[in-house]
């Protein structure tokens, strides 16, 4: 056994390492990249310099060790700035806004071009280009007040 570990050089360091990695290829979410990255941190060091079996060992458990932390981290969901908080309600992200009719209301309903979608509103009879204030929505209907 004592010689299986003796001959552990850089080179079996740096396969073992990349086997690891296959196998996290063909069986995800195993963490076996991370022990893989491990190996092959060993396997560079080993070619620097000349460091025996033992400590080898210990180095890949240190690194196999230090991998949890950063994989926790690295893993951890990090909040998006830039990500919409209507994206599932999208009429609720119109509430306050202005636009202009592009039908006129009459008998309480129009309709406003929002980008390139045309809108059904309601609201007081109102002609086209009049600009107006959406109050409240109901699923896909706006309610338009004059702005």
């Amino acid at each position: 056994m004592t010689d299986m570990f003796v001959s552990l050089g850089n080179w079996n360091w740096l396969i073992f390492g990349f086997i690891l990695m296959a196998l996290e290829v063909l069986a995800p979410g195993i963490f076996l990249f991370w022990l893989g990255l491990a190996a092959l941190l060993v396997g560079l060091i080993s070619f620097a310099a000349a460091i025996s079996w033992q400590i080898q060992l210990v180095m890949f458990a240190i690194f196999a060790a230090a991998a949890v932390p950063v994989w926790r981290h690295l893993a951890k969901p990090k909040p998006n700035a830039s990500a919409s908080p209507f994206l599932n309600k999208r009429t609720e992200a119109l509430l306050g806004r202005e636009f202009t009719l592009e039908k006129p209301i009459i008998d309480g309903t129009g309709t406003v071009r929002i980008g390139d979608t045309v809108w059904r509103v309601a609201g007081p009879d109102t002609p086209a280009g009049t600009r107006v204030k959406v109050v409240q929505v109901d699923g896909a209907n706006l309610t338009v007040a004059a702005a």
